[in-house]
């Protein structure tokens, strides 16, 4: 395993993240996917056996059971030193006024759930789930700011917003001598791409290090284009962010076969390295309900790809709406 800063952060992180959305109770949340505790716990050791030492989740994985796993099985595992926490808020956890967002109120309340949750007195790295039209980022960066200074959170990241947004959240923090975001959590993989057209030079002119989601497309770039699995079936958020645009990706998608038969190496080590060498790009974070898949992002830690390979993978990309 690699380590690199987050960012221009002092934090070292593996070069992959293990995202936890697949951890949880499946009759809880919106992940019917999801893999019990006993199955989560053999693939979160198998991570720290392979030096992963970043993990992802959010308070709204499986109506947090996600972090309620994940703390556990850390605790059983690893010292807490030894490993990088990071988690999100902004998603309801319950119905009624001020159950979302990042209004002061939210953020404080959501911080002491999280923390509880995965039994532990601090998370590494606290992001943003999705930009807040209705809260002004003032309130919003100095309410993380306080969470900082007062232990609970080591640093900050965001995720899934437009360069702009960013910009300005960022602009409020060092204003006001508030804590800056060290890192960005996005959606980019070789079947979405508008990242790179502004996000990736911002955070590459900021120093903010990019710890990108869905690197293999919801699986998509894994199998052929009709093959079905209980995660494809089920889940309609997946299935919302391609079907404007899927004769396109299905191009994309059977390069990436024909890259990976000419490689002899299976498809997700491809999809993987692609991302893995764009210079901004820290640690892609990688889903897993099998210990293979994690064997083989770690394995494509090691592949090069060649310009011409690299060529051939983004040629057929279309622009796609903004999500």
């Amino acid at each position: 395993m690699e380590y690199v800063k987050l960012g221009r952060s002092g934090l070292e992180v593996s070069k992959l993240s293990l995202g936890t959305m697949s951890f949880g109770v499946p009759e809880r949340g919106n992940t019917p996917w999801s893999l019990d505790e006993e199955q989560s716990r053999l693939i979160i050791k198998r991570a720290l056996e392979l030096g992963i030492n970043f993990f992802s989740t959010a308070n709204m994985y499986s109506d947090g059971t996600s972090e309620e796993i994940l703390g556990r099985a850390l605790k059983d595992f690893a010292h807490r030193d030894e490993v990088v926490i990071a988690t999100k808020v902004f998603v309801p956890m319950r119905k009624g006024p001020n159950a979302m967002g990042l209004s002061r109120r939210a953020i404080m309340t959501e911080i002491d759930n999280s923390l509880r949750r995965l039994g532990t007195d601090y998370v590494d790295v606290y992001q943003i789930h999705r930009w807040d039209p209705n809260t002004p980022i003032e309130e919003t960066m100095e309410a993380l700011h306080d969470l900082v200074k007062a232990g609970k959170v080591r640093y900050l990241g965001a995720s899934s917003m437009l360069a702009w947004q960013f910009a300005k959240a960022q602009h409020v923090a060092e204003r006001n001598g508030w804590t800056r975001f060290v890192s960005m959590e996005n959606r980019l993989n070789l079947l979405y791409r508008e990242e790179e057209r502004e996000m990736l030079p911002l955070c590459r002119d900021e120093g903010v290090g990019i710890t990108p989601y869905l690197p293999l497309a919801a699986g998509r770039l894994t199998r052929d284009w009709n093959e079905q699995t209980s995660r494809s079936e089920n889940d309609q958020i997946a299935k919302a962010l391609f079907i404007k645009t899927e004769e396109a990706d299905r191009k994309v998608a059977e390069r990436v076969a024909e890259v990976a038969a000419n490689q002899g190496i299976p498809r997700a080590q491809v999809a993987l390295a692609w991302l893995l060498q764009k210079e901004e790009i820290t640690a892609p974070i990688i889903g897993s309900t099998k210990t293979s898949h994690l064997e083989d992002a770690v394995a494509a830690l090691s592949v090069r790809l060649t310009p011409e390979e690299i060529t051939s993978l983004e040629e057929l990309y279309v622009p796609h709406p903004l999500v």
